[in-house]
């Protein structure tokens, strides 16, 4: 019998992942994810750090759930995806995003599932993550499946605290092309670990939704 091919996102779906650097607009289907909504500040909340070791762990469960004999129907081997976070953050006077007061910030942070995790093997991990790396931030994880539909994308490279120029590119963007945020929310798409590359070599895919004005 012949082996499914594994799914990579980074070649597979490089449009949803690895923007250029440049706006774009994109349509987003909708995609099932792990999440965890919170607020504070990233660098220093505890609870934001215990988020994404609870969405690491529960993705690593299914991702090697195969290997451990129960693997949800319809399995196939493919890559864990990338930690994203969607922020709601304060404007300023001019309508910019405030990043300098990151204790207002709102998240919810999140990881991608593939599309054969049913609901109900998705409360089946929670509860075995539950029992095997307790984290009291289990306690508060959805799956649910998100429908972002048209946006405006771009590859954002240095720091976070950097964003607002690329930022202010695909605001010039949207206006150039009839568009406008549909909301005060952003998508982040973290595509570099800030443990191990410097800040102004950071890569993050940067989204909004949009709407026609």
């Amino acid at each position: 019998m012949e082996e499914t091919e594994k799914i990579e996102w980074r070649k597979s779906e490089k449009n949803i992942y690895l923007p250029k650097a440049k706006p774009a607009i994109v349509v987003i289907p909708p995609m099932k994810y792990f999440t965890i909504a919170g607020k504070g500040n990233p660098n220093t909340s505890e609870d934001y750090a215990l988020g994404i070791e609870a969405l690491y762990s529960l993705s690593f469960t299914i991702k090697m759930s195969k290997k451990s004999g129960n693997p949800p129907k319809g399995f196939v081997e493919y890559a864990v995806y990338p930690l994203e976070s969607v922020w709601n953050i304060a404007e300023d006077s001019d309508g910019k995003c405030d990043l300098s007061n990151k204790d207002a910030f709102e998240y919810n942070m999140m990881m991608r599932q593939p599309d054969f995790v049913s609901d109900e093997y998705a409360d089946f991990v929670i509860e075995m993550v539950k029992r095997k790396k307790p984290n009291p931030l289990l306690d508060i994880v959805k799956f649910e499946t998100i429908d972002e539909g048209e946006c405006i994308q771009m590859l954002h490279v240095g720091s976070y605290d950097d964003e607002t120029r690329t930022f202010d590119i695909m605001d010039e963007f949207a206006k150039a092309n009839s568009l406008t945020k549909l909301d005060r929310t952003h998508r982040e798409i973290y595509l570099s670990d800030p443990r191990r590359v410097a800040p102004e070599k950071l890569k993050t895919a940067l989204r909004y939704r949009t709407k026609h004005i």
